[in-house]
């Protein structure tokens, strides 16, 4: 609990007051005013996150967690937990959606596991954080313990501390394990308040049946385990998962270092409930890669204001979508700090 106690003491507002002489410089530069749109809002987010009036994105990583969910014995999933692990491996091999992406944006990609169910082979690139050997039920009751809750957020944080020693310009976070978008859809359902049913969508497939089946599962482990809405531990505990603690983990050292965050998709913006909830100027440091066809998304990036870039209709997971994201943010900082301005240019300015 110390870890997260510093990390969360060294979190400070972003440097707002960056904004306008930001704003001044896109508004100087050859263009109409305002004419790149969101491009122009990232760059200018980015320089109040860094703190940096000319930031620069090099050293990009996406930290993609890995974690098993004991509520897989409910039938909430069209796939077999096996899978978690496998994908793990096609991370590992470099063959996953992900791994493509983030070589089409340049970056790396940092596999870590947070709790599959079984022991995978130790390999240089991969990072053994597993707290257990995946969750418990928690329509039975809590999917795991308070401590073990804490110790999935430190882990998170332990991996972008080492990571800093490689130097780290911006994040993605993403996700594998087979059952995660249960989980994630009684989170936000304990934060937000909304209906199980509205934020409860078909994961990698599911059938009507099943799709019932989920929810039930859901309602009950939100009744049988009551978490408590302000206290974002006790959510994560009750109905939460190893890696989504991890991502909240990434999301809060992130917010304390300076460094934006990509979220990716409806498991990492339930990981941004929970940050935001232990921390909430952590906010100001999240940027929604996406808006996700999973049901409970788009109400969990409006609690939080968060708008999203894009709406591809993703819904793989892995950090895909933060990968987008990132490459997107990096034209914003490009056209703020290569494009030439009017006097630079010779070009004349509009008619006053």
């Amino acid at each position: 609990m110390k870890k997260l106690e510093a990390i969360m003491e060294k979190i400070k507002p972003i440097r707002i007051e960056l904004a306008e002489p930001t704003q001044k410089r896109l508004d100087n530069l050859t263009k109409p005013r305002g004419s790149l749109g969101r491009l122009e809002e990232l760059a200018k987010q980015i320089v109040c996150i860094t703190g940096r009036e000319e930031p620069k994105i090099k050293h990009k990583i996406i930290i993609t967690m890995a974690g098993d969910h004991g509520v897989v014995e409910e039938g909430v999933s069209a796939y077999p937990q096996e899978v978690t692990p496998q994908m793990v491996y096609n991370f590992l091999r470099g063959g996953a959606g992900i791994n493509v992406l983030a070589r089409h944006v340049g970056a790396r990609v940092v596999v870590v596991d947070m709790g599959v169910a079984g022991d995978l082979d130790p390999q240089p690139e991969l990072i053994n954080k597993k707290v257990a050997y995946g969750t418990k039920n928690m329509v039975t009751g809590p999917a795991m313990t308070r401590e073990q809750a804490i110790q999935s957020i430190e882990a998170g944080i332990e991996v972008v501390e080492e990571e800093l020693k490689n130097g780290v310009d911006i994040i993605g976070t993403g996700d594998m394990g087979i059952g995660n978008t249960t989980p994630s859809s009684a989170i936000v359902a304990a934060i937000t308040g909304a209906d199980v049913a509205k934020v409860t969508g078909r994961g990698t497939g599911i059938d009507d049946e099943n799709l019932k089946k989920k929810i039930k599962a859901i309602e009950k482990a939100l009744e049988v385990n009551k978490p408590k809405a302000e206290d974002g531990i006790d959510v994560l505990a009750k109905v939460g998962g190893f890696e989504i603690g991890g991502m909240a983990g990434v999301m809060l050292a992130s917010a304390a270092n300076r460094i934006p965050v990509f979220i990716d998709g409806f498991i990492s913006g339930a990981a941004a409930l929970v940050a935001v909830k232990l921390e909430p100027k952590v906010k100001d440091y999240l940027i929604a890669s996406h808006c996700s066809v999973e049901a409970g998304h788009i109400i969990t990036l409006e609690w939080m204001g968060l708008k999203p870039l894009l709406d591809f209709n993703l819904r793989l997971g892995e950090g895909t979508g933060a990968a987008l994201g990132i490459s997107i943010a990096e034209a914003g900082i490009r056209i703020l700090t290569e494009m030439a301005t009017f006097g630079d240019a010779g070009v004349s300015e509009a008619i006053a």
